[in-house]
């Protein structure tokens, strides 16, 4: 299996278009490097790519993806695995309406539910390229067809996307990808919320933990005076302080990569305590177009 990781930033890409925080200053001046919005595709072997999550900046991404072009027309990606329902990680999605073929998805009825009605993105395709949906397990594998991948889904906790108002909505989960014609288990979890709930226990069956690494500090935000929602409010766990992550991964028996980075993160800037923290407890902080077989 080959894991690539198309986007590693958090929604809204670094730098973020409006942001002039000093982490998004610095990669503006070309002191750290640019990231698009959080997503990975993966394969067994030679197959078609699966995509997880399709972000906003999906086409180029696309473009960047190692496929054979000698066709006229030519689709890389066998089908997309939705892990919620939030814009940063589906706005992509109308990007393939051009589909020769009914676009391919996997998620779970919440998500779906939510691009039917209130981000009715599903309903958009339908009348263009069409959908094939299928529904995620929450017990077993659910495998991906055309592929020898299969993937087992667990919850990550997380509120509803914004976007749902004051109505229900789909949290996040986490994957678990395996590889039916080789070795080797991937854990994907962009958001998470804490290790309660048995997510700690998902991640440790991972040779690779591909993990949420949005906020250094639950304040990231509140403290440059960019927000009043903290980490905890967003759905995401901090690397640091109460209730951090950087322990728990730290200690797993995997090669630990952090996904999902918020531009306000000090640990994106190469120079910085926060970076070297991080790196000096041997895990690594993943970057667009950085590969991994397993």
């Amino acid at each position: 299996m080959r894991a690539r990781i198309i986007g590693s930033a958090a929604g809204g890409g670094f730098p973020q278009w409006n942001c002039n925080c000093p982490v998004c200053t610095a990669a503006r001046e070309g002191r750290a490097t640019p990231r698009t919005q959080s997503s990975i595709v993966v394969r067994s072997g030679e197959e078609p790519w699966y995509l997880v999550n399709a972000s906003p900046d999906l086409l180029r991404q696309l473009e960047d993806l190692p496929a054979d072009r000698s066709a006229l027309r030519s689709n890389p990606i066998a089908g997309v695995v939705l892990t919620d329902g939030e814009i940063d990680h589906t706005a992509g999605l109308l990007l393939l309406r051009e589909s020769s073929a009914p676009l391919r998805v996997y998620s779970t009825p919440e998500v779906r539910a939510a691009l039917t009605s209130n981000y009715p993105l599903m309903t958009m395709l339908e009348r263009y390229c069409g959908v094939e949906w299928n529904e995620l397990a929450t017990e077993g594998p659910t495998a991906l067809a055309g592929s020898s991948l299969t993937v087992e889904t667990f919850p990550t906790g997380g509120d509803a996307p914004l976007y749902m108002g004051d109505a229900p909505g789909p949290g996040a989960i986490g994957l678990t990808v395996r590889d039916t014609a080789g070795e080797g288990t991937l854990v994907y979890v962009p958001a998470i919320e804490s290790f309660e709930s048995g997510v700690g226990e998902r991640l440790a069956e991972g040779d690779v933990v591909l993990a949420d690494g949005t906020f250094f500090r639950h304040d990231d935000l509140v403290s440059l005076g960019m927000g009043t929602r903290d980490s905890w409010a967003m759905g995401h766990a901090p690397l640091t302080g109460e209730g951090g992550t950087l322990d728990a991964l730290a200690a797993l028996d995997a090669r630990v990569a952090l996904v999902h980075i918020n531009n306000t993160n000090p640990m994106l800037l190469e120079d910085s305590p926060e970076r070297a923290e991080v790196e000096g407890r041997g895990l690594v902080i993943s970057y667009d177009g950085m590969e991994i077989d397993l």
